[in-house]
């Protein structure tokens, strides 16, 4: 994971961290040396927040940290705003004591101003108010398409239940599938009307991810998102929407240091437990941005096959076309090892992260591979 440096002023004179919620915030302040922390309560409204901060002696040499949450950071732009310097603290990074067995918030808040002047936290990196609406539009679009997938099963299942089964072929919701779906006629009226009822609402969730698709194609030609998109897109297994859902939900590639650090945040590096003379590993740590990570192993199963130039549309970049030889042969390679093919694209996904993120930061071809050679 990179290293978010802290906005703190170098002359803090009061440190302040926040265990927010829903309604109310928790503050805990402490000074720069010595003390104790103090608490207090406060809504989570703009004006009682103003009215906390003015009361702390206003912005200057104030240091405020809250943890990064379903909140979203909001509370953030607006601390942002008022000319506070404000981190958003990375949650599952908070050090946490093994013998703590009592969890309010008044101790969370305490603990938190604690770590913050001690310099023991890591922090987010708040994405910009257009990538975070680009990233809530894809995951309500990936929150439709498991919709569509589950009114799916239920109209199979409704007439699984009536005997009544697709046999013409291995593929389903094919147009040759869906017209033998609305062409059933179940005996009993009730179980029709309510197959009829299911193929509705099915049809219906088809037509909102029709309607959402052509809005996102629109969305990849804007000036903000369209270089991204087509150095994206030129990679094999990567279609708009997928380059646009790691644009959104990984940001600002340049924030990574070197393709390690990205293959971190992912989770897909893997987990490892040594110490002593003992040294072992396991599977990948999962931590991290899971849609992301999603798109990208989706994406590096299509290298099994051989690598091909377009006979239509732009040429490859060299990267791109780089990227389909050399992780063939590293599929291939892998599978003359006896390695399972999931955890083979899951090493690939690895590499294709190098790849994506040499494109988009313009960085050489030799760092990217010595750092996952490294890795």
């Amino acid at each position: 994971m990179p290293d978010v440096i802290s906005t703190a002023p170098a002359d803090v004179r009061l440190w302040v961290a926040l265990d927010v919620h829903k309604l109310s915030i928790v503050a805990a302040t402490l000074p720069p040396v010595g003390g104790k922390p103090e608490l207090a309560r406060i809504e989570t409204t703009p004006k009682a927040i103003r009215t906390f901060i003015a009361k702390l002696g206003g912005p200057d040499g104030l240091a405020v940290s809250y943890e990064a949450g379903p909140g979203g950071f909001a509370l953030w732009r607006l601390l942002t705003s008022m000319g506070v310097a404000c981190d958003v603290i990375a949650p599952s990074l908070v050090p946490v004591r093994a013998g703590d067995r009592v969890k309010t918030d008044r101790r969370d808040a305490k603990k938190l101003v604690m770590l913050y002047r001690a310099g023991l936290l890591r922090f987010c990196q708040p994405p910009s108010v257009e990538t975070e609406g680009l990233r809530d539009l894809l995951r309500c679009r990936d929150d439709i398409r498991c919709a569509r997938t589950a009114a799916r099963h239920r109209v199979v299942k409704q007439l699984g239940r009536h005997h009544r089964i697709h046999r013409e072929g291995t593929t389903t919701w094919t147009k040759m599938h869906v017209a033998w779906v609305k062409a059933q006629r179940l005996d009993d009226p009730l179980a029709q009307l309510a197959l009829e009822q299911m193929i509705i609402h099915l049809e219906a969730i088809e037509t909102q991810l029709a309607t959402l698709d052509a809005r996102l194609e629109e969305v990849a030609r804007e000036d903000r998102w369209t270089r991204h998109v087509q150095a994206l897109v030129a990679f094999r297994g990567i279609k708009t929407l997928t380059a646009l859902g790691l644009i959104a939900e990984i940001g600002d590639f340049n924030r990574f240091s070197n393709p390690g650090e990205l293959a971190s945040w992912l989770g897909i590096v893997p987990s490892e437990d040594s110490s002593g003379e003992s040294q072992h590993r396991g599977h990948i740590t999962k931590t991290g941005n899971r849609h992301a990570r999603r798109l990208l192993v989706e994406a590096a199963w299509h290298y099994r096959h051989a690598p091909r130039r377009p006979s239509t549309g732009p040429e490859l970049s060299p990267r791109a076309w780089q990227a389909q030889v050399r992780l063939h042969h590293r599929y291939r390679h892998l599978a003359q090892q006896g390695k399972r093919p999931t955890v083979i694209t899951v090493a690939i996904a690895r590499e294709l992260a190098g790849f994506l993120w040499a494109e988009l930061t313009d960085r050489p071809a030799r760092e990217q591979r010595e750092t996952l050679t490294a890795a």
